[in-house]
This record gives structure tokens, C-alpha cells and sequence, in this order.
């Protein structure tokens, strides 16, 4: 099998694109993934200060060595869920590339610790809450992301969202046909008031298998277990569902979602609408000043509600 490009020995098939890369071309064609993304969905410049949500997964380090390696002054917030063994396991991932790579580069890495901001870990909170775990850890890592993304004047916000989370999340916003979760699932969301960043996905061209590719080539280090949270999740489930339909007929994720933003583009500007649509229904929650529907935020109902039974 030889390479698509300058047809040396290949490393890695991609079958949805009918195309074979050695080392050095399949790390082209990431970047270059990530910079049409950036370019077709106006994400940011190079004179913008980027915060990256980093996990010590695969996806977000990985978005995080690309920003830097094409010069973008990318730095990165860890949320520290608190989760016995694997958050230890996930932290010490990201500090060890941030130390590694990033820091060398000039860039810098946050934390957040929930045990010692919100008295308890992830799973403490919504036992206390009486929510989902994964509901519970959502709400919090939106609001310290969001929160410190705005507090450090960072102009944009970045996610590892990749291809396989994007089909997924469509595919389960259409079989429960959730018309506000539709008309906001793009690449990039704008900061449409104040106290909300600009929230982008630069990965979503690209799928887990070709993020894992380019973390094992690149001899980058992450968590390969998933979190032990995410047990029973639906989005399991509608990713298995769509990796067993591109078994079959390779290219029907990136068929699925990048029709479904063409057709959104066509029929409406989404930037524009969301834009209007939350000055009219958003307003400073009274707890945090954060911007909310409500009088309070979901974050400060959720902690209110834990700490009532958290002791400290």
C-alpha cells in the first residue's frame, strides 16, 4: 500500500476519503483538516488568544499540539472532576504534554480542581443533586470552561469534538427531533452576548480513529480508557450504531453531518439567528452574573442543590 500523496510506504488507510498516507503526509492532511475548518467556519486568527478544554484524552491534546504547531497561541484549561484513579490518571496526561510540548511553545496551562472549588467530586455532587452523572459533570465543565474563558479574556473557546461526536449528537438530536439542539449544533457558535465566549470545534473533519493515529505518531500520551461516568450514555450507543453503518459504507458519517451543516447554511444564517434570539431570552443569572434563561443558571441550581446535602 503506498502513499496517496508522494506514494511511499503508507502507515494508515482512510477509506472514507479512498486515500492511504505515510507519517509525515497523514500529519499534513490533519493540519490541514483543522485549518479548512478554521477557514470555512470564520473559527479565529492567528491574532486571537485561544483557550482549549484539554481532558488528557486523545482529542483534546491532540487539538492542542495542532493549534501550537500552526503557530496559533492556543492555552488550555483542565477541569479536574475528581473521579477517584481516573482523573489522577488523566491530569497527569495533560501536565506531562503541557510541560512536554505546549509550555515550551509559550503556552500556558489552567486547572480547575471541582473537589476543592465545589466541596465534592463529580460524583459525590450528583448523587447529592439527584442528577445523572454525566448531566452533573456537563453543567460544570460548560460553566468553568465559559467562565474562565471570558474572566481570561481569551476571544474563543475550543473543543475536541471530532467527527464521530458530532454524527452522534446529530444523530440523536434527529431521532428525538430536538429543534433547538439542531438549529445550534454547528462548528462554531459565536459570543453572542456578554459573558458568553465564542465556543468552536476545529477536530469536526476529522474521526477518533485519525486523532488516535495522530497522538500515536506524534508520540503524544493520553488516557485510553473511557470515563467511567460515561457508562449507559446514549451517545455510546448512536456512535456504535454509526461506526457499524461506515463498517459497511465508508464516508457515512462525514456524509450525515457535513450535509446537514451544508442544508443548515443554505436555509438559514445561524449566526445571525442565535445572535437575536439569546439578547431576547438571555439575562445575567443573579447568582454568578453568567448569562442564563432563568433567574439562575443551571450551575448555580445544581450547586445549590448539592451543597445542601455535601457537608463541608
Amino acid at each position: 500500500m503506498h502513499c496517496t500523496k508522494c506514494r511511499s510506504k503508507a502507515a494508515l488507510k482512510l477509506p472514507r476519503h479512498n486515500a492511504a498516507f505515510c507519517p509525515c503526509c497523514f500529519n499534513e492532511f490533519v493540519q490541514d483538516q483543522v485549518v479548512k475548518a478554521v477557514k470555512t467556519q470564520r473559527m479565529f486568527g492567528h491574532e486571537h488568544r485561544i483557550l482549549v478544554a484539554v481532558s488528557g484524552g486523545k482529542d483534546s491534546l491532540a487539538l492542542w499540539d495542532i493549534l501550537l504547531k500552526l503557530g496559533y497561541k492556543a492555552d488550555a484549561l483542565y477541569v479536574d472532576l475528581g473521579i477517584t484513579g481516573y482523573s489522577d490518571r488523566s491530569h497527569d496526561k495533560v501536565r506531562r504534554f503541557a510541560d512536554t510540548v505546549a509550555t515550551p511553545l509559550g503556552a500556558t496551562l489552567h486547572t480547575h480542581t471541582v473537589e476543592k472549588e465545589e466541596g465534592a467530586g463529580i460524583r459525590e455532587l450528583a448523587m447529592a443533586a439527584h442528577r445523572p452523572a454525566c448531566s452533573t459533570c456537563g453543567t460544570i465543565k460548560r460553566y468553568h470552561f465559559n467562565r474562565a474563558a471570558v474572566e481570561h479574556d481569551y476571544d474563543v473557546m475550543a473543543t475536541g469534538h471530532n467527527l464521530d461526536d458530532e454524527a452522534a449528537r446529530l444523530l440523536g438530536n434527529v431521532l428525538h427531533w430536538q429543534e433547538e439542539y439542531l438549529d445550534k449544533q454547528s462548528p462554531s457558535l459565536p459570543a453572542s452576548v456578554d459573558g458568553f465566549a465564542k465556543k468552536v470545534k476545529p477536530l469536526y473533519r476529522l474521526t477518533e480513529r485519525e486523532l488516535a493515529a495522530y497522538c500515536v505518531l506524534n508520540k503524544i500520551d493520553y488516557i485510553v480508557d473511557e470515563c467511567p461516568m460515561a457508562q449507559g450514555a446514549r451517545t455510546l450507543l448512536y456512535k456504535d450504531v454509526l461506526n457499524r453503518l461506515e463498517t459497511e459504507s465508508p464516508g457515512t458519517k462525514q456524509s450525515f453531518y457535513w450535509k446537514f451543516l451544508d442544508k443548515q447554511n443554505k436555509t438559514t444564517t445561524p449566526q445571525t439567528d442565535m445572535t437575536t434570539k439569546d439578547r431576547a431570552l438571555l439575562h445575567p443569572c443573579t447568582a454568578c452574573s453568567q448569562p442564563t434563561t432563568g433567574e439562575i443558571c443551571s450551575y448555580c441550581k445544581l450547586m445549590a442543590r448539592a451543597k445542601r446535602e455535601v457537608p463541608h
